[in-house]
């Protein structure tokens, strides 16, 4: 019985031993550092110095980190004793104010505004010890629209937590690939411009290009210099990729005293940040053409066949330098990488068109200087 009533009494020292430590564990938890935030300096922005406050306020909440004091209960005891705090970014202010509202920690600072740069600077304040606990200072592209951003960035970086860094270059690279967010409302990356390269042609077009004139060819070597102009239109836009259409106006063989004309129309997707580039589409050239036949492996325009009897031989249509010019169509799938410095461009693709009769293969090289529209 003795031994009974002594485990129940264990059992309950045990149990309100463990909840004692459960409840002061929560204590302690829940006993967070008063933050107190005021107005924050705004220069050169529409947000007044409250507005840019309560933004600060905001990601000091998201923190989950202090007892962030509500600006209704600051406005409270600003009232009641009197107190003018629109201009209080300095540390004694802050820790006199601090000390009427309970805040043990004061949080203000400046958002600044310079030409192309905008400026964060935040300042803890320990309202007990009348000393500046810590200050960060970040510097930013001027995107107001990404304001908020900014600060909550700054604020993370502030307390050494965790941050978007794909954000931060974004907001902080002036010659980052362009996209949404450090270019709004302009255009995008934009690599219209100048396209030159060479291209290296395989199958049956190649040997028909080495033949002498006389026999239909162009006594050309199949690796010929290219020059064109990019045009391209973009029509989407969404975190780092762009849709878009281009079209390519091209000029092949003129290092060889040819002339190859085409024009490609591409579907292309490509990545902003890292500039990589992938597109496909239809090309056109314009090229000669001859219809004729085969006789012993030797190829003969149809009006060469000079018997009284009618040409027993397929009739076919091929290249040939002493036909008319037709279309000939063909499929381009290619693949780029972008490379930036400063305000350049510099488009690096390589490709392959597709014919019935051949392959190519290309390099081409571009370039342009960025601009705003």
């Amino acid at each position: 019985m003795k031994k009974n009533v002594l485990k129940i009494g264990l059992n309950l020292f045990l149990i309100n031993l463990i909840a004692l430590v459960f409840l002061s564990s929560g204590f302690a938890q829940n006993k967070r550092i008063t933050l107190g935030i005021l107005n924050i300096d705004s220069q050169g922005f529409s947000l007044s110095a409250n507005q840019m406050g309560n933004l600060v306020r905001i990601e000091a909440e998201k923190l989950d980190t202090f007892e962030v004091i509500d600006r209704y209960d600051v406005a409270y005891l600003i009232d009641k004793h009197d107190l003018v705090v629109d201009n209080c970014f300095g540390k004694i202010c802050l820790v006199e104010t601090g000390k009427i509202i309970n805040a043990q920690k004061m949080l203000s600072g400046s958002v600044e505004m310079y030409g192309q740069t905008t400026i964060i600077t935040l300042r803890l304040v320990d309202v007990e010890s009348a000393t500046t606990e810590r200050t960060h200072v970040r510097e930013f592209l001027n995107l107001p629209n990404e304001l908020q951003q900014m600060i909550r960035i700054t604020m993370r970086e502030m307390f050494e937590l965790p941050v978007n860094e794909e954000m931060v270059t974004r907001l902080t690279k002036r010659y980052n690939y362009e996209n949404a967010v450090n270019n709004p409302n302009k255009v995008r990356l934009s690599l219209a411009g100048p396209r030159m390269g060479g291209s290296y042609i395989i199958g049956e077009s190649a040997n028909i290009l080495a033949l002498p004139e006389h026999e239909g060819g162009y006594d050309a070597f199949p690796l010929m210099f290219q020059f064109g102009y990019q045009i391209e239109v973009q029509y989407l836009t969404h975190g780092t990729f762009q849709a878009l259409f281009e079209f390519i106006p091209n000029v092949t063989g003129l290092g060889q005293g040819l002339f190859f004309p085409s024009l490609t129309l591409l579907q292309g997707l490509r990545h902003t940040k890292y500039g990589f580039e992938f597109a496909f589409g239809p090309t056109v050239g314009i090229t000669k053409l001859g219809t004729g036949y085969y006789l012993d492996n030797q190829w003969y325009l149809k009006d060469e066949w000079a018997d009284d009897i009618p040409n027993p031989n397929p009739i076919v249509t091929r290249m040939d330098s002493r036909g008319d010019y037709a279309l000939s169509p063909g499929f381009m799938l290619g693949l780029g990488k972008t490379f930036k410095s400063g305000n350049l461009n510099i488009p690096i693709n390589a490709y392959v068109v597709l014919r019935k009769s051949s392959l190519q293969f290309g390099l081409s090289l571009g370039f342009n200087a960025k601009k705003d529209k």
